[in-house]
């Protein structure tokens, strides 16, 4: 694995351990021993967010639909049973996604859908919530690149005991060990106290310097994802998209931060038949 280092105190270290680093674009923290320092690895991967799962039975489900968002709910579940045109629904409690024409059922799939959790955090806050009401596929994306939000790396520091720091394009920070991390040609990376040379960092792992976690600057390849997505996404716009993923068995459970999530099989059907422009109602 490549190494990104960082030290931190041996019983901070396995505490973050033990919290095994996750979210939908999650870290995995690793160490190993190297004399008197420890090297941590975040990498970028989803394997440790799949055995985190929210799931609720039929009486929670109905316990919460009896709540204040019930009407929210009505209103929108009669929007999408009212609608005649080919379209597609999807039911955030029973975690279904129909494809209709008509009065015809083309396609019928579980789906991940978010996970109902508030994230707070370095004075912000993030609902992890899939909205209901009419959409539209704005697009359709193969292969889709995920550039995370800024939730994502709050949500590393605050499992990990890390501080969190915004890096600037225009403005390096320099480190306590004499180097310099700063941003070229697209790729952040550290300038090296004596030589002056640039070493630019591992796209593929978080950035994590003197007990800090930095957020990339949008246009880095550090802010890109491969994978996470899927092979195809319709996209919904506002960062919403149904799109598919490498953890299957997160499908039909409350497993997002807001995006629809489908198996392989069903979103490459999606793909190629529903057309841009197409609505889709969620209640």
């Amino acid at each position: 694995m490549k190494t990104l280092m960082s030290t931190v105190a041996p019983a901070r270290l396995a505490r973050a351990l033990a919290l095994c680093v996750s979210i939908a674009m999650p870290g995995r923290l690793t160490a190993q021993s190297s004399g008197a320092d420890t090297v941590v690895h975040v990498s970028i991967d989803s394997s440790s967010f799949r055995t985190r799962m929210y799931d609720f039975d039929d009486a929670e489900r109905a316990t919460f639909r009896s709540r204040a968002d019930s009407l929210d709910w009505g209103r929108n579940r009669a929007l999408a049973e009212r609608a005649k045109e080919f379209r597609v629904v999807v039911s955030l409690f029973d975690r279904q996604l129909w494809v209709i024409r008509g009065d015809d059922t083309l396609r019928t799939a579980p789906v991940a859908v978010a996970s109902g959790l508030t994230l707070d955090y370095a004075g912000r806050s993030w609902m992890f919530r899939t909205p209901r009401g009419r959409h539209s596929v704005l697009r359709k994306v193969p292969d889709p690149v995920w550039t995370p939000p800024d939730w994502l790396y709050a949500e590393v520091a605050s499992e990990n005991d890390l501080k969190l720091a915004r890096l600037q394009l225009n403005k390096p920070v320099r480190l306590s060990d004499g180097r310099t991390l700063t941003v070229r040609s697209g790729l952040v990376g550290l300038v090296e106290s004596d030589s002056g040379s640039f070493m630019p960092l591992p796209t593929d792992e978080h950035i994590v310097f003197d007990d800090t976690l930095y957020i990339p600057p949008f246009t880095t390849l550090n802010r890109r994802v491969h994978g996470e997505l899927g092979r195809f996404a319709l996209d919904l716009g506002d960062g919403y998209m149904i799109h598919g993923t490498p953890d299957e068995s997160s499908v039909g459970k409350k497993a997002t931060h807001g995006c629809l999530r489908l198996h392989d099989e069903d979103i490459e059907w999606m793909y190629e038949h529903v057309r841009e422009g197409t609505p889709v109602y969620v209640y």
